[in-house]
Parts: C-alpha cells; structure tokens; sequence
C-alpha cells in the first residue's frame, strides 16, 4: 500500500513546516493548559453542573475510546508515516479526553484519571461508532471519517458555548479534528482510486460502519436542556452540515452510502451506558495497569 502519500492541505497547521502534514508529535507537554482545566481569568477553577459534567463526559469518553483503538496501530499501520500520523492523531484524541475529563470530573471531585482508570463499561458514555474494532486499514479510515466529520461540526459549533471551558476545550479541539478530517479524506480518496483490492476493502469498510453513524445525532432531553442554555449544540442539527462534507467526499471517491439490504441502522445507546462487545476488551487492556498498581506513580 505504499506509494504517492496524501497531499498536505494548505493552511492545515500554520505553525508546522510546511512538508511536515503529521504536526508535532511530542508527549512533553503534560500540564493542561489553565483555561482547558476548567481555570478561570481570576483564579478560580470552573465547576461543571451535573449536566454539563455529563455532556463533557460523553465527549470525552468518545475521544478517549477512539485514542485508544488508533494506538493500536502503532507499529502495524500499512506505512511508516502512517504510525506516526496515527499515533500523532491519537495524542491529540487523548488531550480533548483530558480536558473533558478533568471538567467533568470537577463536578464529582473525580480526577481524569479517576474517569479513564475506574469506571465499568456500563458507565461510559461513548457513541457505538467509536468503540468499533479498528478491522483492517480501510475500516479505520472509514471510521475516521465518520469520527472526525461529526467531531469537526461539534467543535465549530461549541467555540460558541456560552460554556467558557467547553469554548475553550472546542477551540483548540476543532483545529485539530480538521487535520484529522483531512487525513481520514485522502486515505479514502487514495484507497477508493486505487487498486481494485483496496478499492473493494473501501467499499465494504463503508456498508460496516455506516450503521453507527446515526447515533452521533440523536437528541435526548440531556442536550435538549443544554442547547435551550446556549451551552451546547442539538446534534440533529449537525446532520446536513456533516452529510455534506460526506457527500463531497464520496462524490469524489465515487462512493455511495449504503442501499437496500446494506443499510440498517444500528440501535445505539452508548450515551446511556449500553455498549456492543467490543468496548469491554478495549476497556480492560487500557485499564489493567492502573488496576493492578492503584496509586502509583512513575
């Protein structure tokens, strides 16, 4: 699967070399900053209502879980720049679920930690799509794509939260599931254009993940409460924005969504803690060491 790589888009990264479409991938950085921990201007640290600590946690649940899952193909990623591009991505997954998390957590007096580490399966809050297994390389792009198109119109609408932290946290967010919406768009347009076997995996990877896509946009009267405050965005009204960018692609890909007897829509019900069998395992893998060591520190 190696060859011409993806384009850099312009404008992607402004403070990157300009051949350099991965950005920085360093882990030095540990401290959130203030106005991401929930930090006011005068000092005080923001506390999340019960209901904005349980929107936050949604959101944090999907970046996390999805992080996780791009880990997983550090060293098995079909080229060298992709471990890179891949894990790059799954840092910047894993700083949204820290900055969620740990205004979420102000809430219950729990730490991001205490929310990554410590809760069960039926506690999680993430949509189905991001607890999807990764497949193979065409599936991961397809859920990529789904991922990083609805992440990018949430974004763009929170940096007008009437929320100051989740404006925050949105800010920055948002420039970076652009990158990861780019990505996730030329791997589809190289795959779909390319040889007749990556071209049938793409195919595929679209009718299997598709089903999960509507869950991203569901209302309930969590957000129905939160959007009549301005704080946060009915997802229902994300849709056309989101259907768009997809058209565009597939139009491109010369792709089409699901038809027929390939299209079903999945039940859902990860914002409510009803998970499919694949989020246990993930779970378990990514919380054995904080489990079996309680209190450490290195």
């Amino acid at each position: 699967m190696s060859g011409v790589r993806p384009e850099p888009v312009e404008g992607l990264r402004p403070t990157q070399p300009a051949d350099d479409i991965h950005g920085d991938v360093s882990v030095d950085r540990l401290a959130l900053a203030d106005e991401l921990a929930g930090t006011a201007a005068d000092g005080s640290t923001a506390v999340a209502s019960a209901d904005v600590a349980e929107y936050a946690l949604r959101l944090g649940d999907d970046a996390l879980v999805l992080a996780q899952q791009l880990g997983m193909w550090i060293a098995r990623a079909p080229e060298l720049e992709e471990d890179v591009a891949l894990g790059n991505i799954a840092l910047d997954l894993i700083g949204h679920a820290r900055s969620l998390m740990h205004y979420a957590g102000t809430a219950s007096g729990r730490s991001e930690d205490d929310l990554a580490y410590w809760r069960d399966e039926p506690e999680f809050r993430n949509a189905w799509l991001f607890e999807q297994p990764n497949g193979d390389f065409a599936h991961t792009i397809a859920r990529q794509l789904a991922a990083s198109a609805y992440l990018f119109e949430l974004y763009s609408w929170l940096v007008d939260s009437t929320d100051p932290t989740l404006a925050a946290i949105a800010a920055k967010s948002v420039k970076e599931v652009d990158y990861h919406r780019d990505h996730a768009t030329q791997w589809v347009l190289r795959l779909a254009g390319g040889t007749e076997e990556s071209r049938r995996r793409m195919l595929l990877a679209i009718i299997d993940t598709w089903p999960y896509v509507d869950e991203l946009f569901d209302d309930d009267e969590l957000v129905e409460r939160l959007a009549a405050a301005g704080i946060a965005v009915l997802p229902s009204t994300l849709r056309p924005a989101f259907d768009a960018v997809i058209d565009e692609v597939f139009t491109e890909a010369v792709l089409e969504r699901p038809t027929g007897r390939t299209a079903f829509i999945a039940s859902g019900g990860g914002r409510h803690g009803s998970h499919t069998e694949h989020l246990g395992p993930l779970l378990a893998e990514m919380q054995v060491l904080a489990r079996a060591h309680p209190g450490a520190s290195w």
